[in-house]
């Protein structure tokens, strides 16, 4: 088995596949793709990633990519521990608290979107942060009221992580990269801190990764 992940410190959907890894046990080998230079748009990625995103899971060959698919991919081939319910009206919700983050919200803060933002409508770079924070806070909101309705015990479904935990974690690394305050979402606030005392989480923070780079936002 061989496992290569093109990916980079900053990317929020490659920390998700790393933390699915991580708790899966599962050894890779990370080739980084620097999305802040725009490196995804090389003609080389270009054949890897036709969307030209990261990440890019290659499984003995088999190249996949969005990080939902990738998860889902890995929880189907090493199916222990699970990321996904058996239950299908669980598996249902799991995949839906992981859209909040992963459709309704993070894809607004990705570097296209900025660029786009500040080369088209020549919107500054104080404007763009507070478009990613008030983007993050919107996330975080809806989970918060997710949580209220159902919460976590101790993790969204029981008593391990699945693919809805790695989602909100993060929606977490959103407000820390854009230094959203956390009072306003006590139930995420608990749930993430849960997340990030287990070393899978941890250590796939953008903030622990070796390129991590303190000034960059």
């Amino acid at each position: 088995m061989t496992i290569q992940l093109y990916g980079f410190w900053r990317s929020n959907a490659a920390f998700r596949v790393k933390v699915a890894l991580a708790l899966k046990k599962l050894p890779f080998e990370e080739i980084e793709v620097d999305i802040l230079a725009g490196r995804q748009f090389d003609t080389d990625y270009a054949h890897v990633n036709a969307e030209r995103v990261v990440p890019t899971l290659v499984h003995d060959g088999h190249r996949v990519f969005q990080s939902m698919a990738i998860m889902e991919y890995l929880d189907e081939v090493y199916p222990e521990p699970r990321l996904m319910p058996e239950a299908a009206r669980e598996r249902a919700y799991v995949r839906a608290v992981a859209q909040v983050h992963v459709a309704d919200s993070h894809p607004f803060v990705v570097p296209r979107v900025r660029k786009h933002l500040a080369q088209t409508y020549g919107v500054g770079t104080d404007a763009i942060e507070a478009w990613c924070a008030h983007w993050g806070r919107e996330g975080l909101a809806t989970y918060e009221r997710m949580l209220m309705t159902r919460p976590a015990a101790p993790f969204v479904i029981g008593a391990t992580p699945t693919l809805a935990d790695i989602c909100i974690a993060g929606q977490k690394i959103i407000a820390d990269l854009y230094q959203v305050d956390m009072d306003e979402f006590p139930r995420v606030a608990e749930l993430t801190q849960r997340c990030f005392e287990m070393p899978e989480f941890a250590e796939a923070h953008p903030f622990r990764q070796p390129g991590y780079r303190a000034v960059e936002i």
